[in-house]
């Protein structure tokens, strides 16, 4: 009776293993040196990208600096203010630390930094 149980319960962890997927940093990420200042489990310098997500998705209230989503983002759709805040750079929504990621100001990257977003902002969902 003893190994049924142990059986049921090895069978119940490995099914819930097979369900956690790990989810690694996209080479677009590390082309553009994303993850010199970002993980996406773990804050660095900048915040991790599952908070983040987490934020921007409406499953957590406040940045670490304690700003609504609203506050962070001036009322923009978060997709819209990322971009922008991605392209340009500055900080103040996570932390005192400025994001110094090659900055798209004039939009020769917009495609790309549009696919960073959308892995991040999918992170939570």
């Amino acid at each position: 009776m003893r190994s049924i149980y142990i059986s049921l319960f090895a069978a119940v962890i490995l099914m819930c293993a097979g369900k956690v997927m790990a989810v690694e940093m996209p080479d677009l990420a590390k082309k553009n040196r994303c993850s010199a200042c970002h993980a996406i489990d773990k804050k660095i310098v900048g915040p991790a990208w599952m908070d983040v997500s987490k934020f921007y998705n409406g499953k957590m209230e406040k940045t670490t600096n304690g700003k609504t989503l609203k506050e962070a983002t001036g009322g923009k759709a978060p997709a819209d203010w990322l971009l922008y805040k991605v392209s340009n750079g500055g900080s103040g929504n996570w932390g005192t630390a400025s994001m110094d990621m090659p900055n798209d100001p004039i939009g020769k990257r917009q495609e790309e930094i549009k696919v960073l977003i959308k892995f991040v902002l999918d992170l939570a969902k």
